[in-house]
């Protein structure tokens, strides 16, 4: 049975290795930051993440499903804060039943590399940082990380050490050193990777004394505010993680806004509801990192039958549709599922698994930038309000002929590229049809008056 040799242990590093090692594969996961099971969550990275029906699904699959989300909060809709603090509740969908879960990025990561490490033909590595990748020989070489490793490097053992398999697959994130690898050794590699002007900073809102949310916890909170805005997710333990979305640079933006006094002008102004929520908030501004908001896209995925990434490593999204990890782990089921129908031809079965995932990467790329804008410059609408009524009166009526964008992406398994396409047709038709109504009424009231 062939060798993999996996370089990441996150969320879709973890889950993927539980895949191949169902199938018998022999699996070495190899991970740069230290067990998560140890308190060792990279700091600047969200805690808290949406997961929806694709992520599930991939989770069923090899059975923890129920397991990994034993402590998720189901969020039914989204709770708009205006200025006022008056608050507006939009449901994501016409089925009281479809939500998105709110789960904690450690719990999760821990319970995939559990899930990894019941089947013996698996290893995990930690400690391990991939420097390269050698592509035609399938053998990463690993900088080990460990201090105690450090301290007693010689020649009989050696600071980095190579990693030899059948292939390496990349799922190690937006900065995949599998990828620069590829980007390096393979001729016409494509590659694309741009930023949002917007950069994100996390905040909290802890538990009420009691121990309770201080905000309705079934529901994504949104503070919209056109140029820029805020979130907020619930945490099992009553807190909601906050996350600012806001310029890098501009007359208002993090550039400008350094000082305890600008920062408490600034959330009075905008976020007045929130700021009695969040006694840390000054705290939290000035020791949290500001982070980047990237796309990356590149092609192809693979390399012969040697090397192929997933997730971010092969095509990173921003974060406003919450499907980030669930495209990740819907590549690892459909990376299983080429491999199962090419068991002795592994360059197919990357090739397959790459002309699937691709143009549906591509989609959710453009979609997830287009949902930012809906977040911070639509929700407050009335307009918008309207919409997403017509929208679930319409998924209502023609239950199974018309579905909204935001349900084919968040509660089925219709590819990406496909829901966007559907849905620019249902726009296009409904908005004819309404035109149409518009003048038929027009012209009766002109013959009859």
């Amino acid at each position: 049975m062939s060798k993999f040799i996996l370089i990441g242990s996150g969320l879709a590093g973890g889950l993927l290795a539980a895949y191949l090692g169902r199938r018998g594969y022999d699996v070495d996961l190899y991970e740069r930051r230290a067990d998560p099971r140890e308190g060792n969550i990279v700091g600047g990275r969200s805690i808290n993440l949406a997961i929806s029906t694709r992520g599930i699904h991939a989770l069923e699959q090899i059975g923890i499903a129920d397991e990994a989300l034993q402590h998720a909060i189901p969020m039914r809709g989204r709770m708009i804060h205006d200025r006022s603090g008056a608050l507006h509740f939009s449901p994501y969908d016409v089925d009281p039943k479809n939500c998105i879960n709110s789960i904690g990025r450690g719990a999760l990561n821990t319970t995939v590399i559990e899930a990894a490490q019941r089947y013996p033909n698996v290893r995990v590595y930690f400690n391990h940082k991939c420097t390269d990748v050698d592509l035609d020989s399938a053998t990463a070489h690993l900088e080990r990380t460990d201090r105690a490793v450090e301290a007693a490097v010689s020649a009989a053992n050696p600071k980095i050490i190579p990693a030899h398999g059948d292939a390496v697959i990349g799922v190690d994130g937006a900065f995949s050193a599998v990828r620069q690898s590829m980007q390096m050794q393979i001729n016409r590699f494509e590659y694309d990777e741009s930023y949002l002007a917007h950069g994100y900073k996390e905040l909290t809102i802890p538990p009420a004394p009691d121990g309770s949310w201080q905000m309705e916890k079934n529901a994504l909170h949104i503070w919209p505010r056109k140029s820029f805005m805020m979130i907020a997710l619930p945490n099992p333990d009553g807190s909601f993680t906050c996350t600012l979305f806001w310029e890098f640079e501009g007359p208002r933006s993090f550039a400008t806004t350094k000082t305890d006094g600008g920062v408490r002008r600034f959330f009075d102004e905008e976020f007045p509801d929130a700021v009695p929520l969040m006694p840390t908030l000054l705290e939290d501004f000035r020791q949290n990192p500001t982070g980047s908001l990237v796309t990356i896209r590149c092609a192809p995925w693979y390399y012969k039958d040697k090397v192929t990434l997933v997730g971010d490593a092969a095509h990173a999204v921003v974060p406003f549709y919450g499907q980030g990890m669930n495209a990740a782990f819907e590549d690892c089921v459909v990376l299983d599922e080429c491999l199962e129908e090419f068991p002795d031809n592994r360059e197919r079965a990357f090739g397959e698994y790459f002309s699937r995932r691709k143009v549906n990467a591509d989609a959710l790329a453009d979609l997830a930038i287009g949902n930012f804008i809906e977040m911070r410059d639509k929700t407050a609408s009335k307009t918008f309000r309207a919409k997403k009524k017509l929208d679930h009166f319409l998924e209502a009526v023609l239950p199974g002929i018309y579905l909204p964008l935001y349900t084919m992406v968040t509660f089925t398994r219709i590819p990406y590229a496909t829901a966007a396409k559907r849905a620019r047709t249902q726009d296009a038709i409904v908005y004819t049809a309404l035109i149409a109504i518009v003048l038929i009424i027009a012209l009766l009231i002109f013959h009859f008056v």
